[in-house]
């Protein structure tokens, strides 16, 4: 039951998009007769291909920097032992209770000193390190056998070597999940996006304010796009899922 009603906002959301543009407030749990005139519509009034391609952009760009970054961290605050290290890591970590609102001021003068106002580059720019993702992957490998990583170093091998070869192929589940929950966040940020690009410039979730206006909001377009911008995550999902299920099994053992 509790499946269901998490699903059905998402069907209802493509039923809707599915509707005739005369029968978009319709009630009926059917879409029939089925249209594709909303995304028709969708496609006329905005660049879908742009919307969807600039999305993927950001969205993988500050994943795959923010995993790095935090597989980096992570291994450091776990693997080694330096002065002042704890004092460090509950600083590091204590930069994810600061509202990004309260930085977000000081991040815009800066990209506007660099040049990189309405850019993609300046949308990914201030997202790069993520405390939370640290703050996990550092959990995972506090319990990494420290075996593995004596017999590495016993064989001659470097730090970083160690790292590529020994340590992610053994994380690869809680990489996978991390990442999926990090390219999701991306995706749908719409706070910061509005903030930095304009309109010709702009992502998915920007694009759906081209449906809203004083005379009524276009419910059937919008639909359509929401529609499309759940596609990526969905098939994300359905790809990595095993991995997601092994990270959750994963983190209860030690």
């Amino acid at each position: 039951m509790v499946a269901l009603a998490a699903v059905f906002p998402i069907y209802w959301l493509f039923a809707t998009s599915l509707r005739r543009p005369e029968d978009v407030t319709s009630l009926s749990p059917l879409p029939w007769p089925v249209s594709i005139a909303n995304y028709t519509d969708a496609a006329t009034k905005v660049d879908i291909a742009g919307l969807i391609g600039n999305t993927f952009f950001v969205a993988l760009l500050s994943a795959a920097a923010q995993l790095l970054i935090a597989l980096l961290a992570s291994y450091a605050f776990a693997m080694y032992t330096f002065p002042f290290r704890k004092v460090l890591y509950l600083a590091f970590v204590g930069t994810w209770l600061v509202p990004f609102q309260v930085t977000m001021l000081p991040n815009y003068v800066l990209l506007t000193r660099l040049g990189l106002i309405n850019t993609l580059i300046g949308v990914v720019l201030p997202t790069l390190c993520s405390a939370l993702a640290v703050l996990l992957l550092r959990q995972h490998l506090a319990s990494f056998p420290k075996e593995l990583v004596a017999a590495a170093k016993i064989d001659g091998r470097s730090s970083w070597s160690i790292l590529w070869t020994v340590v992610v192929p053994n994380l690869r589940p809680a990489l996978a999940a991390l990442g999926i929950l990090l390219f999701i966040n991306a995706w749908n940020e719409y706070f910061w996006p509005a903030v930095v690009l304009r309109q010709s410039n702009s992502v998915l979730q920007l694009g759906l304010r081209s449906f809203m206006g004083t005379e009524g909001d276009q419910w059937g377009p919008m639909m359509a796009l929401a529609g499309l911008a759940c596609l990526p995550v969905l098939l994300m999902y359905l790809v990595l899922q095993r991995h997601i299920a092994d990270a959750f099994v994963r983190s209860g053992l030690k």
